[in-house]
């Protein structure tokens, strides 16, 4: 199953900023992670924003939403998850 998954990160301006930069890291370790399986088939940033939007390929919502809790991140998100599916028009067979 696809879904779009927009996110908006809100770091408290107080927030530590070698923690947080810990915590980016770890993100990024997570996120190639879930590339390289195909999970998190696609990413776009917002511009101007701390924002991206991303096209995730799980079997389940449940699956997506186990997903999205494991990212360090996660904790500052505000995520918006909408389910897609294969445009009858589309010429490419990985639309699924």
């Amino acid at each position: 199953m696809l879904f779009k998954v927009e996110m908006d990160v809100k770091v408290p301006l107080d927030y530590d900023v070698d923690h947080f930069a810990d915590l980016k890291r770890k993100e990024l370790e997570r996120f190639q992670e879930l590339q390289k399986v195909g999970t998190w088939r696609h990413i776009w940033r917002v511009v101007g924003l701390y924002s991206n939007i991303s096209i995730f390929d799980v079997t389940s919502s449940s699956e997506l939403h186990d997903v999205l809790i494991s990212l360090p991140l996660y904790p500052f998100m505000e995520v918006r998850v909408t389910a897609l599916c294969r445009h009858p028009s589309s010429i490419h067979d990985d639309d699924r």
